[in-house]
């Protein structure tokens, strides 16, 4: 593995030798800065072979570094060789100010403009133009020119999205879109967020693995009309009649020259300056347009689904939840038969449990199936090594969900193997005292998901514990099952929850070495006019319907009002579930949902 990996990074810095850069920057975000990124534009795995979600490599001339965040704290060290790498908390030691005090005055640091924001872009040139560093912009990235194996792009051809699934037809989409970019001002919208060009025009695709969009990138006019920049072999028949009119398809290399002309006539153009990579609004601008920092306007219409919508997500989630119980019913006997089965045929049996549902069209992401001390590991992947197999008296913590024509899941269940110990015990009931607290808020109009994250919290940080993720994200209809911009999370400052929106509430607890546990539902944002003084208040609505392990759960720390909401929960879980099991299934659903 070290020559492998002193070879790739030998390549680069002869690269950037060339250049005359005395550092190079890699971050695992590609052209389209989604947080999925298709094989081919794997950039930082090739070069490090970190797996991870977040995070950055700076390659110097003589020395590595990479830079991740505290879910992959354990997991980098795993993975990337210290011989070649040194490593760095990314919060702790923020990447550029780390880079700015490596560096002499005058140091060259390249970059490609394609793989960062525009924020990004900004940020760094201050950070270093104060040490009298400079930023350059590579036409050619170091890396690519490097990776002689690297991958072709797939040729997957997308589909069409019906309108019993959407709600909306694309044309309806655009125009109200178009006429909010025309509010704010603006000409133009750059959309660079794949999974905004796939509701816009109600398409999906292949091109990313467990993630149902197609590449690219758009242009959308305060019209309504669009240019979508993206492989037209990709595109289905009957596209045109599909969208309706005003929607024009180009090569993506013909984009650089779209940003030219707009600004060579001096438009007005909306662009998010986090979303949407440097090299777009940095061409644009340069050619004369008047950037409108902005988020993208198609996110909040996306993430506050319609009714439609809803129902899908509502459908999707009980033909998912009766797969999830036969899976936890078929391993729980597994267990008592002594059949302690690996993390890989664990994570197989589940999906094969899904794949047979209606509408099934792949995993929204691959699945966190992780037995004992590797659950601690919040984002642990079995794939990344040789699969665990479960020990007896522990638990096992299983991540998962699937991606259907009419909706998106996302689960996490903790379940006991044998016997459970006491401390599991005491954790999984503070986790799940946390996920049932902010699943009974009830907040008024305008609260942002960082004012609740604390309540997820609040009974592990009276113990003194915590846990180095986020409560919630938001998730996508047969779309992303990380949606923005709604989240909850510390110390956020993002969008106030609107009805439509989906949230994840998986609060967890993780000992190093020993063990994970997390207690994860989706849920909604509902308008139940219970505000008083005229005042608007909301509350969440659950659309996961799977049980907890109730031979996880330590009574004597529940309060009655949240034995009552278990109970409440797991009789919803039984009537909407229960029609679709029947034999064994069903007589293990029946004891999973018992009163407590």
């Amino acid at each position: 593995m070290t020559q492998r990996i002193e070879q790739k990074l030998h390549a680069i810095r002869q690269h950037m030798q060339a250049a005359d850069l005395d550092a190079f920057i890699v971050p695992r975000a590609d052209e389209y800065l989604g947080e999925y990124v298709p094989k081919h534009n794997q950039r930082l795995l090739w070069c490090s072979d970190f797996t991870g979600s977040a995070g950055t490599v700076i390659i110097l001339k003589d020395r590595a570094a990479v830079f991740t965040d505290g879910r992959y704290t354990i997991q980098v060290k795993q993975q990337v060789n210290a011989e070649c790498f040194e490593f760095y908390h990314l919060v702790d030691t923020p990447h550029m100010t780390w880079l700015s005090e490596q560096l002499a005055a005058g140091a060259n640091v390249g970059f490609d403009a394609k793989v960062h924001n525009l924020n990004w872009y900004k940020s760094s040139v201050k950070t270093l133009s104060e040490k009298q560093i400079n930023l350059v912009a590579v036409e050619q990235n170091p890396v690519d020119l490097s990776w002689t194996d690297r991958p072709l792009p797939t040729q997957n051809t997308g589909l069409l999205l019906e309108r019993k699934y959407t709600g909306l037809c694309s044309f309806d989409k655009r125009q109200k879109i178009g006429a909010e970019i025309a509010e704010q001002g603006a000409d133009a919208a750059i959309i660079s967020a794949l999974d905004s060009i796939a509701w816009l025009l109600n398409i999906r695709g292949k091109d990313i693995h467990c993630f149902c969009v197609i590449l690219g990138s758009a242009l959308l006019m305060k019209d309504g009309s669009m240019t979508f920049f993206t492989d037209a072999a990709k595109i289905p028949a009957g596209f045109d009649a599909h969208v309706g009119e005003g929607v024009t398809l180009a090569a993506e290399s013909q984009a650089a020259a779209a940003y030219q002309a707009l600004g060579e006539q001096g438009l007005k153009i909306l662009a998010d300056a986090e979303a949407s990579n440097a090299f777009c609004q940095l061409t644009a601008e340069a050619a004369g347009a008047t950037l409108i920092p902005g988020r993208d306007p198609a996110a909040i219409a996306k993430a506050c689904k319609n009714s439609t919508e809803l129902a899908g997500m509502q459908q999707a989630h009980i033909r998912d939840g009766a797969s999830e119980v036969r899976f936890l019913a078929w391993l729980e006997n597994e267990v008592a038969q002594g059949n302690l089965h690996d993390e890989a045929f664990l994570s197989d049996k589940l999906m094969t449990f899904r794949a047979a549902n209606e509408h099934y069209v792949e995993l929204s992401f691959d699945t966190i199936s992780a037995a004992g001390a590797n659950a601690a590991m919040c984002h642990y992947n079995h794939m990344n090594g040789t699969p665990a197999q479960l020990p007896m008296d522990s638990i096992y913590l299983v991540d998962s969900g699937a991606q259907y024509l009419d909706g998106t899941t996302d689960i996490t269940r903790t379940v006991a193997v044998g016997k459970a110990s006491d401390e599991h015990k005491r954790m999984f009931t503070l986790v799940l005292k946390g996920h049932i607290a902010l699943a009974q808020m009830k907040f008024p109009a305008g609260t942002n998901g960082g004012q609740l994250d604390s309540l997820a919290r609040q009974f592990l940080w009276q113990q003194g514990y915590d846990y180095d993720h986020g409560t919630g994200h938001g998730v996508g209809c047969f779309l992303n099952v990380h949606e923005g911009p709604q989240r909850i999370a510390k110390n956020s400052v993002g969008v106030a929850l609107e009805p439509g929106m989906v949230v994840s509430n998986e609060p967890g607890y993780y000992k190093q070495d020993e063990y994970g546990i997390r207690c994860e539902n989706l849920i909604y944002v509902v308008d139940k006019n219970k505000g008083q003084d005229g005042k608007t208040f909301y509350q969440f609505e659950t659309l996961t319907l799977v049980p907890f392990d109730l031979r996880l759960i330590e009574h004597s720390l529940l309060t009655s009002d949240e034995v009552n909401w278990i109970n409440d929960y797991h009789a919803q879980v039984k009537e909407k579930i229960s029609p679709l099991l029947s034999g064994t299934d069903l007589i293990w659903l029946e004891k999973a949902t018992q009163s407590i």
